[in-house]
């Protein structure tokens, strides 16, 4: 396989600009400074290999690039969030053709991996999604215990969602688990 360098370069600088996306939805429930595309979908990506694994999904690092790559096209159309798409649309398939097209046939696998975001009818499709869903969960979670009471619709949207027996019952926990939780026990004061 040969790469022109500078192509390359110009995709990651590209995509690079995932850390200046916005995810907008958060702003219909309050969120003034919601969190990035790009850490949403390193998240993403670490929920997908962990649920590809208890799912029994033969590639778990498949799930993990699928969803790194599964909001790259929003570099270039932004991120529309559900009101707005009602009324106005991207074509997101052409934008993520267009940023891979100079890689070659490495970009060719990366769009491969993009497209399965969509294909709610593969077990890859599925659980990329549902890493996907489980993500912004979190982050609903994270932002309800902040105070935006408001996106107490998106855990309850999620969680009918889901299609995957481990995403369900990953849910479920999230709903009993603080998200500070995590490093109770950890701080600790020197002797």
């Amino acid at each position: 396989m040969d790469l022109e360098p500078k192509k390359f370069w110009n995709f990651i600088f590209e995509m690079g600009q995932l850390r200046n996306v916005r995810h907008e939805g958060w702003r219909l429930a309050g969120v003034e400074h919601p969190d990035m595309v790009a850490a949403h979908s390193l998240r993403a990506a670490q929920i997908g290999y962990v649920l590809a694994c208890l799912e029994g999904y033969p590639d778990p690092n498949e799930i993990c690039a699928v969803c790194v790559f599964h909001d790259m096209e929003e570099s270039r159309t932004g991120d529309t969030h559900r009101v707005a798409s009602r009324y106005v649309t991207a074509n997101k398939p052409q934008a993520a053709a267009e940023q891979v097209e100079p890689l070659g046939e490495i970009g060719r696998r990366i769009y491969g991996l993009w497209e399965t975001m969509d294909r709610k009818d593969t077990p890859a499709g599925i659980i990329a999604k549902d890493a996907d869903y489980l993500e912004m969960a979190v982050m609903a979670k994270e932002y309800l215990e902040r105070g935006h009471a408001s996106v107490r619709d998106w855990l309850n949207n999620i969680a009918k969602a889901l299609k995957t027996e481990s995403a369900k019952r990953l849910m479920a926990e999230l709903e009993e688990t603080d998200s500070y939780e995590w490093w109770d026990g950890l701080k600790k004061l020197p002797r």
